[in-house]
């Protein structure tokens, strides 16, 4: 590790609002604030060509499938997401490589050098970051991946080649709308003018948002479930299925066509092009182990048909929750035989032990090894576990070797 990478990283988290520990008092709406940032610091948005994309559930699979596939076509790939599991580094890759220590550090410098009066989110000053660094890498192509809605998240200020809006469903409600429609309408933001946009899910509630905002914009919009792509030999199933579909339809909208086996390529080496981790991952076999990272209601849908089809005999959940979630209603969609306990992680976000109680969960675990550990030796070799609920109780996993 770099000298001091540990205390630049912990500024900036401590110096600038982190929704991924504060949560609703770090959000910041609006463009000003990272407009000022990137003149400042001379960060041109568009030099790069990009891809855009928002939505509730799906944005990062979807990111890495475009950034893996571009990369079998032998580009040089930014990806920017969020939040990070274990590290800051994650959120800023090149060709599935993390920024680098240094230009983390060097960055931050160069921006407190600045002195400006201007209060930058955390989120803000890490995108202006990783534009920074694509640049720098001389990246081919960029895929950007929104914080939170997309009208007023800071990424909204790029002008993509390609825009895709993954699905829409309830999420940060407090912040986006009550509604579907109003859900959408925020998404909806990132649709440019001229520009494709590309439709992972059709929904009666939502249809109309997206077209009535293309049609205002003379952006043609494409719905993923119209179009044919032959894609059925290919390994992945459910919603993964949908997110790649979305991806092949919104590169070929680039001119970029992918037969058989580049398609295959791009799924063998998703993770060494992407980091891509915590999506229905199996972890340990006999028993088997499968992390995942749902944490809504809709991704908990989606995921529990191809989770129950693994098991062959007994389901155990091991599931976390931030404050802001509604974990009655995710506790109500686990089937009734299902074995189930809820464990807090170190994030402050995450709900307590009080909380967890007062939904009558009878197994409440403090620490996730502690807890792993306690539910194998429960286990029968056919027994499944799934480690679900939220992207932070998985940054809590301990190194693979302590535990499995």
């Amino acid at each position: 590790m770099e000298p001091n990478y540990a205390n630049w990283v912990e500024w900036l988290f401590s110096r600038f609002p982190a929704y991924q520990n504060l949560g609703a008092q770090a959000y910041k709406p609006g463009l000003e604030r990272v407009i000022t940032l990137l003149e400042t610091l001379h960060i041109e948005q568009n030099k790069i060509p990009s891809i855009h994309i928002a939505g509730t559930n799906g944005k990062g699979s979807t990111a890495a499938y475009c950034a893996s596939l571009l990369q079998e076509k032998g580009l040089r790939v930014g990806l920017f997401t969020s939040p990070h599991i274990f590290d800051f580094s994650e959120r800023i890759r090149v060709n599935g490589e993390p920024i680098s220590q240094a230009h983390v550090i060097a960055f931050c410098k160069r921006y407190q050098a600045l002195k400006l009066e201007t209060d930058a989110s955390f989120f803000e000053l890490t995108f202006a970051m990783a534009l920074d660094y694509f640049i720098e890498k001389q990246c081919d192509y960029i895929v950007i991946e929104t914080g939170l809605g997309g009208r007023l998240d800071a990424t909204n200020i790029i002008e993509p080649k390609v825009s895709i809006i993954t699905n829409i469903a309830f999420d940060h409600q407090a912040f986006l709308g009550d509604t579907l429609q109003q859900i959408a309408t925020e998404k909806a933001g990132i649709i440019k003018a001229n520009t494709p946009v590309v439709i992972g899910e059709k929904n009666e509630f939502t249809q109309s948002v997206f077209i009535q905002k293309s049609t205002a914009v003379s952006a043609p919009i494409y719905f993923a479930t119209d179009v044919e792509l032959n894609i059925e030999t290919i390994p992945v199933d459910g919603y993964q299925k949908k997110n790649l579909q979305t991806a092949l339809l919104a590169l070929k909208k680039l001119d970029f066509e992918f037969n058989e086996k580049q398609i295959k390529s791009a799924l063998q080496h998703l993770k060494q092009h992407t980091g891509f981790f915590g999506r229905l991952q199996v972890i340990a076999e006999e028993p088997k182990i499968v992390i995942d990272v749902s944490h809504n209601s809709a991704g908990i849908n989606a995921t529990l048909p191809l989770i129950i089809k693994q098991v062959k005999r007994r389901l155990f959940i091991l599931y976390g929750a931030s404050q802001d979630k509604d974990a009655a209603e995710i506790l109500s969609l686990f089937p009734p035989k299902a074995i189930v306990a809820a464990c807090v992680f170190s994030n402050p976000r995450s709900k307590t032990i009080q909380d967890w109680q007062a939904l009558g969960i009878k197994t409440i675990y403090a620490d996730l090894a502690v807890a792993i550990q306690d539910i194998q030796k429960q286990m029968g070799i056919d027994d499944l576990l799934w480690i679900t609920g939220s992207f932070f109780l998985l940054s809590d996993l301990p190194d693979q070797k302590k535990i499995f």
